[in-house]
């Protein structure tokens, strides 16, 4: 279940990414562009941020997929441990954006 779970999400995340059937466009569009309450939109609502989100979508399925597999073979615990570089990678790359659009409003 957690090995079908992670693929899904590995999956999801590359859809995001390769903008399949104008699914990424389309989430930008009516969900990450819109303000939440006092919260005007972040980092997700542009494409490069959304790219970012869409990354940490797949990590988060890598790792679990890797801990699916460790039940058979348990070198892939690599799996994990990539899964855990990547996640760290692109918070670092998210977060980075986040603060740039947070100081690039007006106020």
């Amino acid at each position: 279940m957690l090995l079908a779970f992670g693929v899904l999400l590995f999956i999801a995340g590359g859809a995001l990414v390769a903008n399949v059937f104008g699914a990424a466009d389309r989430l930008i569009r009516s969900v990450t562009s819109q303000s939440l309450g006092s919260l005007a939109p972040g980092y997700a609502a542009t494409r490069k941020g959304l790219t970012a989100y869409a990354y940490l979508l797949g990590a988060v399925g890598l790792m679990l997929i890797g801990v699916g597999l460790a039940a058979w073979k348990p070198s892939a615990v690599l799996v994990v441990g990539l899964g855990v570089l990547e996640f760290v990678f692109w918070s670092f790359v998210a977060i980075r954006g986040e603060i740039r659009t947070y100081r690039a409003l007006k106020r």
